[in-house]
């Protein structure tokens, strides 16, 4: 009886230090694969980074992590604008991507997510950038400006049109669908504001109607699908064979 006591403490210590090296190995890792993306993206702030499953230490030596989240706020998304008629970045406040089937090198210099899934915030006062936002003329006399964006309800945008003629300034709530097409999200008005002339609905549509492109996104995820908010449009992104780091 004394021999097996001994045994079982000997088999709880040697466990108990298996954890440790286990959670010390997982800490190191996930500050390595963070410093990585950091200066691979030239983000400002050290994104967060969690490995998930146990033990750690089996998928170090698989090579492949099962599954890995990855978190970065305040992303500066490039625009793809370089004509300097509009925003060059554009601010996601929250990037969310679970990454499945990491692959890795020994030193974490390069990492590979066989794919990502995740979700992306965007503001609407940082969409309102890509709106016409100044005055601009419907027909002689007459302009409109887009002043403001919110959450319509039923996933739709409210877009406040300012229409001003004669002195006279008047707001009208446009409800208007958003989509995603490739790189782009896409504010399309359901319905336009009526007008004493129906011809310059087209001329107000060029105002209602915007676009927004949205481009290197980290590790090459893409644009799946986006809905209004509350706070903003949510993305949903996805890609395949993302790099982590390297």
């Amino acid at each position: 009886m004394r021999a097996l006591r001994i045994l079982l403490i000997v088999v709880v210590i040697l466990g108990g230090l298996f954890v440790i090296a286990d959670r010390v190995a997982l800490h190191f890792a996930q500050g390595e694969v963070a410093d990585k993306l950091k200066t691979t993206e030239n983000l400002s702030a050290t994104p967060d980074v969690s490995i998930k499953g146990f033990p750690f230490l089996t998928q170090v030596a698989s090579g492949e992590l099962d599954d890995v989240e990855i978190g970065i706020k305040d992303y500066d998304a490039d625009t793809g604008n370089s004509a300097g008629d509009g925003p060059r970045t554009i601010r996601i406040d929250d990037l969310k991507a679970q990454m499945k089937g990491v692959d890795f090198s020994g030193d974490y210099s390069s990492a590979t997510a066989t794919n990502a899934a995740g979700t992306a915030t965007i503001a609407y006062d940082e969409l309102l950038k890509a709106a016409k936002s100044e005055p601009t003329q419907v027909f002689t006399g007459v302009t409109a400006q887009v002043i403001g964006l919110s959450d319509g309800g039923n996933g739709k945008i409210k877009v406040d049109v300012k229409v001003s003629a004669l002195g006279q300034s008047q707001t009208y709530p446009v409800l208007s669908t958003v989509t995603v097409a490739g790189d782009t999200v896409k504010v399309h008005a359901d319905n336009l504001p009526k007008l004493v002339v129906d011809l310059a609905d087209s001329r107000m549509r060029s105002i209602t109607d915007f676009q927004q492109t949205i481009d290197q996104l980290p590790g090459g995820i893409k644009l799946d699908s986006v809905q209004a908010a509350k706070s903003g449009v949510e993305i949903a992104v996805k890609g395949s064979n993302v790099k982590l780091a390297g």
